[in-house]
């Protein structure tokens, strides 16, 4: 089964990803930044690709440069900020309708690129700066989406758990940085950092659609003039994934006025996306908490009627497993008890051939879901650069089939409870 054709080329400083297929109607076009998560910047990279999205060069306010996409048949640009692993990652993403569907033949494709390389390349400045009234106007943006996370206490308990459990190590970082950052960032900082963001980031550039990969390495060649500050080959960021030994099991109880308790629990899975057993891993959070049919959501939610939802999520890269459960904060012990029981009864493997059965069933569909979109399609690949291990997509479905229950054990075997964390309400309140 070929579920996608992916080919890279390398660029002066990047990496061209081209993926020809005919499943959708739309070309997208997709930049990733990747650099490690550092205490000094995680802020100012939190803020750069929203001000970069506001004005360039040739566009230079926010309206322009929104009419030169609706000028292009009403093409999307979007940004986003996130982490993988230990790695602070910059999206800027553009979908554009595909020429080839249209009844006038313009370019669109390499308008598209050329607008991308613009904002990426040659963002509005004045004086070797940002515009200081958009920088100002996107502080403010940055300090309400950081204040969302307080606000929302399900994002909160999840980014608190995070931190405790990760202390002293770079994951600990929120992706979206810290608002106290804030008022040391100004015009002239942001965009200091922007241009070692050019010279030192490790950066690819994926297309989808249909498309050439040879005509569009012409246009790219064209159009993405990258600085001359920066290598022709830019050397690929390490991050070593060390493990983790756990002594004492942390125990964090927080109070707010809250009328609903939120218990996040962390693990070390000692699992990675580099690992041979990482599609066992997948398989393992599925009987475990990752869908509506696993030991987690039938045992709290269901039988015991202790949480108002209980699940768990792992993440690929930095081998940790989060159980998210809302409950009563009088239920915390014995919520805490139950959710300990499911993951030694994974470890003694107390799972039946039908839940591993039904578990890859709902896996294969939702990576083939995933799929579907050329967005989801990016971010599986994109797995692959971070981890610096090629999995074709292919491997996924076959790899995911190929697990074993023995195998699904012996990853349970090396989940460790690290960090406990209860956000409770106020007594009486």
């Amino acid at each position: 089964m070929n579920l996608v054709k992916e080919e890279t080329v390398s660029m002066k400083g990047f990496t061209l990803h081209g993926i020809e297929t005919l499943k959708y109607k739309t070309n997208t076009i997709a930049l990733k930044l990747k650099s490690p998560l550092q205490d000094g910047t995680v802020t100012k990279r939190a803020l750069l690709p929203y001000v970069l999205q506001s004005a360039t060069k040739n566009f230079p306010s926010a309206l322009k440069l929104r009419t030169r996409l609706d000028d292009l048949y009403g093409a999307s640009l979007n940004v986003d900020v996130s982490k993988k692993g230990e790695f602070q990652i910059i999206t800027i993403r553009m979908d554009i309708a595909n020429e080839k569907y249209l009844n006038e033949q313009t370019p669109l494709l390499e308008q598209g690129l050329k607008l991308m390389a613009e904002i990426l390349l040659e963002p509005l400045s004045e004086n070797g700066a940002f515009s200081k009234a958009i920088v100002d106007k996107e502080k403010r943006a940055l300090k309400q989406r950081i204040q969302a996370i307080y606000d929302d206490k399900m994002r909160y308990a999840n980014m608190r758990l995070i931190q405790e459990m990760c202390e002293g190590e770079p994951y600990r970082l929120n992706a979206y940085g810290n608002i106290e950052d804030l008022d040391d960032i100004d015009a002239q900082s942001l965009y200091d950092y922007y241009k070692s963001v050019l010279t030192d980031d490790e950066i690819d550039l994926y297309i989808v659609g249909d498309i050439k990969v040879s005509e569009v390495k012409t246009i790219v060649e064209k159009v993405f003039r990258m600085p001359d500050s920066r290598s022709s080959q830019i050397a690929k960021t390490k991050v070593s994934y060390i493990p983790k030994k756990i002594v004492n099991v942390k125990e964090i109880i927080e109070e707010q006025d809250v009328k609903q308790g939120k218990l996040h629990i962390g693990c070390r899975t000692n699992v990675t996306y580099q690992d041979d057993d990482y599609f066992a891993l997948q398989v393992y959070n599925g009987i475990f908490g990752g869908f509506s049919h696993s030991k987690l959501f039938i045992n709290v939610r269901e039988k015991e009627s202790l949480a108002y939802y209980a699940a768990s999520r792992f993440e690929s890269h930095k081998g940790l497993l989060m159980i998210m459960s809302g409950i009563e904060s009088q239920n915390y012990k014995k919520c805490v008890d139950i959710i300990k029981k499911q993951l030694e009864d994974m470890r003694n493997g107390n799972f039946t051939d039908k839940e591993i059965i039904q578990t890859k069933a709902v896996l294969k569909n939702q990576i083939l879901e995933t799929l579907d979109t050329a967005s989801g399609l990016i971010e599986v690949l994109y797995h692959n650069v971070v981890s610096e291990v090629h999995r074709p997509l292919e491997d996924w479905i076959t790899k995911i089939d190929e697990v074993t229950k023995d195998e699904i054990q012996a990853v349970a075997n090396k989940v460790e409870l690290d960090t406990i964390y209860f956000l409770k309400g106020l007594e009486g309140a």
